[in-house]
């Protein structure tokens, strides 16, 4: 294997790509948080929210959520821009003419891109996950105080191997389950084994359980069954009350294995929420590889000197950059109507603008 020789002048150019990265995410980042404080300040006042929670609990993770969302928009600012003064300036010009061929005048790019996607992997495993949880905390708090149901009518999970729960309807100001059944099947044989209904079910927060009011259960062996009834029954089962109030952005919140352990819960269950936590997991990893995609296609734009100056140059990078991350959230919808599985929906991005890439690289000057 041909060993990755770095030269002086790749060291030039990976430090300044970085830097001006960098540079771009303080910029804009206190941009964002000061549309965002002006936004939310009258909620910050009439809370009276200690400044303390507001520094380290909700920018302590709202900052790290932002940057990995828009980090598409920096890489892609960056390289366009920082290449756009080096062509101002002829210096691609003089590398190129020097004979340093435009594919090799891509390696510090990409070192620059690899750096960068291996940040972002890193944030958005391991440091977003929990920095999410604060933020979203936080946000329940103060500025979402009122917490909703995901579903309210006919919800059906299978809890267990075997065992499913149907609920005609669920009150999130009370607790409460109505038209509550619970159906313990013999998989195998196909066979119903108990059947418990009840006219309601409450949750009861000290038992970490449901009290049953007024239920009916049936348990079938054979041709024979056994009929029990009653006013009030206490029963544990694995479906809790978070199940009913858990939102959708809560998968921002889970680490890896918490995600996968959540998408083998819904897949279990039937759960239509599982969308969002497989949308979640390949847009963990499908984003920070767009830095290689973004990094090539701004070099091929911006390596050419233009009249214009690096203002045409940073304005359709800018259409590029946000193009993209539309289209990022667009493809989640591929997702929602079930005409695309999530992980080719969260990679066509990436799929289409690397031809885009291809394009680019092939007519930029050689």
């Amino acid at each position: 294997m041909k060993k990755l020789n770095i030269k002086k002048l790749d060291w030039y150019i990976i430090k300044k790509f970085i830097g001006t990265y960098l540079f771009t995410l303080l910029i804009v980042i206190l941009v964002v948080i000061i549309f965002d404080l002006s936004e939310k300040i009258d909620k910050f006042a009439e809370h009276s929210v200690p400044i303390k929670e507001i520094v380290f609990e909700y920018y302590g993770g709202f900052i790290p959520w932002i940057l990995n969302s828009f980090s598409p928009l920096f890489t892609f600012l960056a390289a366009i821009f920082f290449t756009s003064q080096l062509a101002s300036h002829s210096e691609i010009v003089a590398m190129l003419t020097s004979g340093v061929s435009f594919r090799r005048l891509l390696l510090p790019y990409m070192v620059s891109a690899a750096f960068i996607c291996v940040f972002s992997l890193v944030m958005g495993m391991y440091i977003i996950p929990p920095a999410n949880q604060h933020r979203l905390d936080f946000e329940n708090k103060y500025i979402k105080t009122q917490r909703v149901a995901n579903e309210s009518r006919n919800i059906h999970y299978q809890i267990a191997p075997g065992q499913f729960v149907y609920v005609e309807q669920f009150s999130p100001w009370a607790n409460t389950a109505y038209r509550f059944t619970l159906e313990t099947i013999d998989v195998d044989k196909g066979e119903l084994l108990s059947k418990l209904s009840a006219e309601s079910a409450m949750w009861d927060s000290t038992k970490c359980g449901w009290r049953l009011h007024n239920y009916y259960e049936r348990d079938f062996y054979g041709e024979s069954e056994m009929v029990r009834s009653g006013r009030d029954k206490d029963t544990v089962i694995s479906l809790t009350i978070e199940d009913f109030y858990r939102r959708k952005n809560i998968v921002e919140s889970l680490s890896q294995k918490d995600l996968d352990d959540l998408i083998d819960t819904q897949r279990m269950r039937g759960d239509a929420m599982v969308k969002y936590a497989l949308i979640e997991k390949n847009n963990r990893i499908a984003m920070p590889f767009s830095a290689f995609i973004l990094t090539v296609m701004a070099v091929a734009l911006s390596s050419r000197k233009k009249r214009g100056g690096t203002g045409i140059n940073i304005g359709v990078g800018l259409a590029l950059s946000f193009s993209y991350i539309l289209f990022q959230r667009f493809s989640q919808m591929f997702v929602h109507t079930g005409a695309l599985p999530p992980v080719v929906a969260m990679w066509l991005p990436n799929m289409l603008y690397a031809v885009i890439a291809y394009f680019l690289y092939r007519i930029a000057p050689k």
